[in-house]
């Protein structure tokens, strides 16, 4: 048998020294131009009204579609169904509050919208959710004396930019239409429990990515979708 080495062992010995220092953190690797680019921009999908029997259905398609999103939960049903609070948290999605019982708060005076938030923040943090840090005010209605609450609790107001119209009816191809109306930083509102918006979710996945668009959270501090 030659005594010559069969191949270089320079290149090898390179080669072996790299990956080294990869697994050490040593060197960071790059990673490909596709991944870099794939996002740019972040929206915010936001469902309210949960957690409920449709949650479950709901966090399965979210997570087969490579989707996060935050759950604006009702203290009551947050109360009823623990284990799906905890279930959404678990499959890295973001938990907000979205009142008790979902009354008009602006028809109410302080000491109630208080309970409202106040009781929510306990619920959800005893099922395992977190103490939230955004809310949103149920049918979009807030005033001063709502905002003064919010404070108290350190809960920064969410609306949103567009409304999927998921609770008046919207069928499946508009909920999707409605998506593809959104650009970077902005937050739409669709809820728990429509079907039509579950059977929406792996179109508006694919809408998203064909636009290199990307779910985020949404930022306590600007109100606005931004990198998870």
């Amino acid at each position: 048998m030659s005594a010559r080495t069969p191949f270089p062992l320079r290149p090898l010995t390179t080669a072996l020294a790299t990956l080294a220092l990869a697994a050490t953190g040593t060197l960071a690797l790059h990673p490909s131009p596709a991944h870099a680019a794939a996002c740019n921009g972040y929206v915010g999908l936001t469902f309210d009204d949960g957690p409920s029997s449709h949650t479950a259905a709901l966090l399965n398609s979210l997570k087969q579609n490579g989707l996060r999103a935050t759950m604006f939960n009702e203290g009551q049903y947050a109360a009823a169904y623990p284990a799906q609070v905890k279930a959404q948290v678990d499959a890295g999605m973001w938990v907000g509050n979205h009142s008790y019982t979902h009354p008009h708060l602006t028809q109410l005076g302080q000491a109630q919208i208080d309970s409202e938030l106040s009781r929510t923040q306990t619920a959800i943090a005893a099922a395992g959710g977190g103490t939230p840090k955004l809310f949103r005010p149920p049918y979009g209605e807030t005033n001063a004396t709502v905002r003064t609450v919010e404070a108290k609790y350190g809960l920064t107001e969410i609306i949103w930019d567009v409304d999927s119209q998921d609770w008046n009816g919207a069928g499946t191809d508009a909920i999707v239409a409605a998506a593809g109306r959104l650009t970077n930083g902005q937050v739409i509102l669709m809820h728990d429990w429509a079907t039509n918006t579950l059977a929406a979710v792996p179109r508006i996945a694919q809408q998203l990515a064909a636009r290199g668009l990307c779910a985020g959270r949404i930022s306590p501090q600007t109100g606005r979708a931004v990198a998870p």
